[in-house]
Parts: C-alpha cells; sequence; structure tokens
C-alpha cells in the first residue's frame, strides 16, 4: 500500500506539504498541490483516516439516524444528505432506530458516545427528553430534519402549510366537496406528518367557511396500494357529490388516481387530486402535487452541519425551507352540469 511518505518522495516535497496538499489544510501554492494530487492518483494513495483523525481531531463521519430506510422520503433524504456527505470528503454511518425501545436507547445511550462521528442528523424523531441531552452531551452539531426539534437546532418544512396550500388549490378551482386522505394514527409516532397535514386540510377548509366531514376521511399507509385501497372505499360512496382529493403524500394520490380509474371515474373531469411530496412517480400520472424537495432537505441539512464542523462553531441555526406547487392534469376547474352540482351531499353526522 502506497504511504504518504512514498508520495511526498515521489513529488519532491516533505511528508508535511503532501498532507496539507491532500487535505486542503495550510498553504500550498496551486502548482505544488496540482502536482502533489496528481502524484497520488498516479501512486494510487488513499489518506489512513485513522491518521486524519489523529492530526485532524475529526474522524471526517457524518452520523445518520432514520426511524426507517425502505419509504421514498427516507431514501430521497438519505441521497441528499449522502451526495453531500461525499463530496466534502466525509463517510456516512446510518443508525436505523426500529420500533424496538431497547435498540433506540442503545443507539443514543451507547453507539453515538464512542465518538466515531462529527455530526449527528436526525430524521424525522421525535425526541425525548432524554434523547436531546444524551445528544447535547456528545459535545457535536446535531441537525433535525424534519420530526420536533425542540432545543435543537433544525432543517424542516411547515407540514400543515403545505397541506394548506394543496388543500387551497382544490378550492380555487370550484371544488368544494373534498375528501382527504391522511396517514394512520400509527404514523404519528415520531414526524407527526398525519395530524399535522390533517389539520392543514381542515384549516384551508374553515378559512373557506366550509366543513370538514369524518365520513370523506380516510386513513393508509403513503404507499400505492394503501391509497388504492383508501380511496376506492371513498370514491365507493354513493350520492357524495365529492370532485375533488387531497393526499397527504404522492404515493397514496398515485393509488386514488388508480382506485378513480377502476370505478370508471376519469381524472381530473369527475375527480380533481392532488397529492404532497415531489415524487419522481407523480410525472408519469400527471400528478399535480406540492414539492417539498426531499433530496434538498436533506442536502440543506448536511451542508449546514458540515459547514459547522469545518468550522468548528457552536450549533448551527434552525432553517425553515420552501414547498411550492406543480400544477399538472390530474387537477381541472370544477364545471357544473345541471345533472352534476357542486356540493349535493349533506351528510346526517356530525361535521369537525
Amino acid at each position: 500500500m502506497t504511504s504518504l511518505d512514498d508520495v511526498a518522495r515521489a513529488a519532491g516535497v516533505s511528508a508535511a506539504t503532501v498532507s496539507r496538499a491532500l487535505s486542503g489544510r495550510g498553504n500550498v501554492s496551486t502548482s505544488t498541490r496540482a502536482k502533489i494530487q496528481k502524484v497520488a492518483a498516479e501512486l494510487d494513495y488513499v489518506a489512513s483516516s485513522a491518521a486524519s483523525s489523529l492530526a485532524s481531531g475529526r474522524m471526517r463521519n457524518l452520523g445518520v439516524i432514520m426511524p426507517e430506510l425502505h419509504r421514498w422520503f427516507f431514501n430521497t433524504v438519505l441521497t441528499g444528505i449522502s451526495d453531500e456527505a461525499t463530496s466534502a470528503g466525509y463517510d456516512v454511518t446510518l443508525y436505523n432506530v426500529t420500533g424496538d425501545p431497547e435498540v433506540r436507547r442503545e443507539i443514543f445511550s451507547a453507539f453515538l458516545r464512542r465518538r466515531r462521528v462529527d455530526a449527528v442528523v436526525v430524521v424525522a424523531l421525535e425526541l425525548s427528553d432524554w434523547e436531546e441531552q444524551e445528544l447535547t452531551r456528545l459535545e457535536i452539531p446535531v441537525v433535525i430534519i424534519g420530526g420536533t426539534p425542540g432545543v435543537l437546532p433544525g432543517v424542516a418544512i411547515d407540514d400543515l402549510a403545505i397541506t394548506e396550500l394543496a388543500t387551497a388549490h382544490l378550492l380555487e378551482l370550484g371544488h368544494e366537496v373534498l375528501g382527504f386522505l391522511g396517514g394512520a394514527e400509527r404514523f404519528d409516532a415520531d414526524y407527526k406528518v398525519p395530524s399535522q397535514r390533517r389539520e392543514g386540510f381542515d384549516r384551508a377548509l374553515r378559512r373557506r367557511g366550509l366543513q370538514t366531514h369524518p365520513a370523506l376521511i380516510g386513513e393508509a399507509d403513503f404507499t400505492i396500494p394503501g391509497g388504492f385501497h383508501a380511496a376506492r372505499q371513498l370514491l365507493g360512496m354513493p350520492g357524495t357529490g365529492m370532485t375533488g382529493l387531497v393526499a397527504a403524500s404522492d404515493e397514496m394520490a398515485i393509488g386514488a388516481i388508480l382506485a378513480a380509474r377502476e370505478l370508471g371515474m376519469r381524472v381530473p373531469e369527475d375527480l380533481s387530486v392532488v397529492g404532497i411530496d415531489g415524487h419522481e412517480l407523480g410525472g408519469l400520472f400527471e400528478l399535480t402535487t406540492v414539492d417539498q424537495h426531499a433530496q434538498h432537505q436533506g442536502a440543506t441539512a448536511a451542508k449546514l452541519i458540515l459547514a459547522t464542523v469545518e468550522a468548528g462553531g457552536a450549533q448551527p441555526e434552525k432553517l425553515d425551507l420552501s414547498f411550492d406547487l406543480l400544477v399538472r392534469r390530474s387537477t381541472a376547474r370544477l364545471a357544473p352540469t345541471a345533472d352534476q352540482p357542486t356540493a349535493v351531499w349533506r351528510p346526517s353526522g356530525p361535521a369537525s
């Protein structure tokens, strides 16, 4: 294996100069740095992480804590984090917090305290007071994506506002009888997306003097199959007059479009559907959505915290991120007809 001394001899410079040139720290002329990088590449030299850590006091490793890995949001956020970490010369260590409380406690009480990471990104977790204290005791930068940051800095979108925007889009198109596909209660344990997005839907209706009717609310698991089955139940109810549907995720919205097609309904002529996420599958289904820029969320958090590490500064500031309405062909203006008025259903049950 090629050593740093081998590179120094081949380049005709000192080992200290090679170290400064390849680490990007210290004063090295542009021409000397380029020469050393060329020699290092020719000799297939890879810097020892142990030696770099001893010299810099850093592991050049970013820890990421997530509650799950297989869903679109988490994969996309992780891509953003990983891309930024790689370009900055950092490895990524992933800690998957499962539903097992013992595993979760072990990650916070033991794994992170082994000092193998320079900073931690926590994705979509509601941290307990004890977990926040454990992270603070590490004395390294921490940033939260989504979830409930508490006293720790966070990077997040406003899930209430994002759903209000999606709902307002349908209301502005003239739809007044709206259904909603949200997340089941079990998905509210950490990220609080289901309750916040439901409240955004309700608030948009209240602003227009309209009511939310429980019979037009469906629950699913943020997947296409889950959205399909939940939407099929809602759309299969006779006489509701529902002309618009807001889904708390793009995958559930796609499932709703498929359910509408199976029931012989046209989108958007018979039913306008809007989702939330900015999922890449949305384009294939011409889905109107509010793009939350999930990959950008991960990239922004990584940039923020790595800049803090490199500067040796305090914790980064909290940051609210933007989102955008992307209008496609799954939504259209309501055109009332003689046999299909705008709102024909008045449920006998209580409204909320």
